[in-house]
This record gives structure tokens, C-alpha cells and sequence, in this order.
């Protein structure tokens, strides 16, 4: 058997067979391999709940080799610790490297890389700490809606996504939105989402039921503190709850249009910022319970998170500053 390092034919291997359900013993017979040389790679470079992945391994340890042996952990205590509390505060590793060399262009020891960051958590877990659960867990495969057509009917006077103004597909402008509703436990309540296509900027606000009249009077609420240059457009779903829609139309000026019915990725962007905000409220949590303060809170976390589409600028920056 060889003892040498592992290269990236290799890993490329592991992850393919192990990700199917191949057995360590049998990935190591097909590299001869020892078979625990193959349950220590994947071990040592995933965290539970998370897939082993040959690039992010192959980074992890290249960072591993080039730092001495007997090298102090933390180098920068100050540094470590920013990341942890930005870790916790639902950052992903890339967005806060990418916000460090952002923040510090010519200071390399005020930075690290977020494959670094993913060194940390593995070696956090491995003694027993869990930074792991604060990363970002992969999305389960979505199943593909069947389509029966519109079951709960249409409404009246819709206007097409289809006859949206192609600037709106653009993103190159601020005051083009995406609404949703999130729905917390049966009978709980729900959380009404408004997402600035451009900047990622959320506005949400809770609402014991989602009638039209609800729905308007939070959304009218929300939207009529903005300037009318950054309230042009709305696209909805759907929904009953949206059947009111000339009426916001009138009172914010603003044109709206609906996407195809069992179409979510068509506002995708609303739908992505739901995700976000599950993993502060999953799915069956009492909205009833959350006061509006908790939930302000989460809206302002989430728009004070840098993104990489935003240069690592944050969409509260961006939609405020008019930056983009």
C-alpha cells in the first residue's frame, strides 16, 4: 500500500464513489489504499450532514501543508474570534472572507480565505465543539411539481410575468420586488416577504391570516415609507391572498405582475430569502409567538449579510446608498 499524500485524482474518486454509497474498503481496493487512508480523508474533511467534496478537500489540505507542523492554531485570536461571531450570526465562510478583504485590501493579516474558515469548523468539530451547524446546509432536491394547471383559479385582471418590462430581468435597477408569504404553524400566522430583485433587500411583516385585505394593508405598510423610485414593480404568485392587487396598484403606484402558476424559480430570489429566513424560523414554528421585534431582527441580519453578487456589499448598503 502507499503512504503518500492523496492527490486530486484521487479525491476526485473518493468523492464520486463515496457520495454513491461505495464502502471505504472498496474505494481503497480500486486506489490501493488502506481503507482507513479513505475514512480519514472523508472524516477529516466534512463536518456531519454535509457532503464530502474532492475541491474543498483538495484546498484543505494545501492550506494544511503549507503551514508548519508545529504552528500556533490561531495565529490571530482577534481574527478567529470575528469569524466565529460572524459564523454564528449566519455568515457563510466566503462571505466573510470576501467582507475581510473588502474591509482590508492591503492587509493580508486582517484576512483569511474561506477554505481557512472551513479548517477551522473541521477542526473545531474534531474536538468537539459544533461551529459546524452554523454552516449552510445543502438544499434538499426539490421534487418537480406536476402540473394539473391553476387548482386555485385565476384572478382577475392578472397581468403576465411574460409582459414585465425586460429591464425588471435585468436586476439593473432598484424598486423591482418579489412577495411571498411564509406560513409558520397551522393556524399561527404567516410572514409576508417583499425582496428587492437588485439589491436582495428584505421587508417583511407578520399577519394572523393571509386574506387579501391582510395582505394589502401590511404590504401598503411596508412599501409606502419608500421612495416612489424604489417602488416600480411587484411580482407575486398566484394566490388568493393576491387577488386584491389593482387596489395596491392605485395606493403605491406601483405595476404588478404575476409569475406562472407552479413556477417558484421565476421569483427566485424571494423564494431564495424565504430559505433564509426557515433557518431562523423553520418550518412548523408558532408565529404567533415571535414578536415583531424578533422578526425585525432576522430581517436585519439577513440584510446586513455581505453578498458575493453585491461585490461583498451588503443589500442594506446597496438599496439604501443607491450603490449599486
Amino acid at each position: 500500500m502507499s503512504y503518500e499524500h492523496l492527490n486530486s485524482f484521487e479525491r476526485k474518486a473518493i468523492y464520486y464513489r463515496h457520495n454513491s454509497g461505495e464502502s471505504y474498503r472498496s474505494i481503497g481496493r480500486l486506489l490501493n489504499r488502506h481503507h482507513t487512508t479513505i475514512m480519514r480523508e472523508v472524516k477529516r474533511n466534512k463536518p456531519p450532514y454535509y457532503t464530502y467534496f474532492d475541491e474543498s478537500a483538495e484546498d484543505l489540505a494545501a492550506e494544511r501543508r503549507k503551514k508548519p507542523r508545529h504552528a500556533k492554531k490561531f495565529a490571530n485570536k482577534t481574527l478567529y474570534q470575528h469569524v466565529v461571531h460572524k459564523l454564528q450570526e449566519g455568515w457563510s465562510p466566503d462571505a466573510i472572507a470576501g467582507r475581510l478583504k473588502k474591509n482590508h485590501p492591503n492587509d493580508k493579516g486582517e484576512c483569511v480565505s474561506h477554505e481557512t474558515i472551513y479548517q477551522w469548523v473541521i477542526k473545531d468539530y474534531q474536538v468537539g465543539g459544533g461551529l459546524y451547524k452554523a454552516l449552510p446546509k445543502r438544499h434538499k432536491k426539490r421534487k418537480k411539481q406536476r402540473k394539473y394547471g391553476d387548482l386555485r383559479g385565476k384572478i382577475k385582471n392578472r397581468v403576465s410575468i411574460h409582459e414585465r418590462p425586460n429591464v425588471v430581468e435585468k436586476r439593473s435597477r432598484i424598486g423591482d420586488w418579489e412577495g411571498d408569504l411564509v406560513e409558520g404553524k397551522k393556524g399561527s400566522g404567516y410572514i409576508i416577504t417583499h425582496v428587492d430583485r437588485a439589491t436582495k433587500y428584505l421587508m417583511a411583516q407578520k399577519i394572523e391570516n393571509k386574506t387579501a385585505e391582510l395582505f394589502n394593508k401590511a404590504t401598503i405598510s411596508m412599501f409606502i415609507t419608500l421612495d416612489t423610485s424604489k417602488r416600480l414593480t411587484l411580482t407575486l404568485d398566484n394566490g388568493k391572498e393576491f387577488s386584491l392587487f389593482n387596489k395596491l396598484e392605485n395606493r403605491l403606484n406601483m405595476d404588478i405582475y404575476f409569475a406562472d402558476p407552479y413556477c417558484s424559480w421565476q421569483r427566485g430570489t424571494n423564494e431564495n430569502t424565504n430559505g433564509l429566513i426557515r433557518r431562523y424560523f423553520p418550518k412548523k414554528t408558532d408565529f404567533s409567538t415571535i414578536t415583531d421585534n424578533e422578526l425585525q431582527e432576522v430581517v436585519n441580519k439577513i440584510n446586513s449579510r455581505p453578498r458575493k453578487i453585491l461585490d461583498y456589499q451588503t443589500p442594506e448598503e446597496v438599496f439604501l446608498l443607491d450603490s449599486l
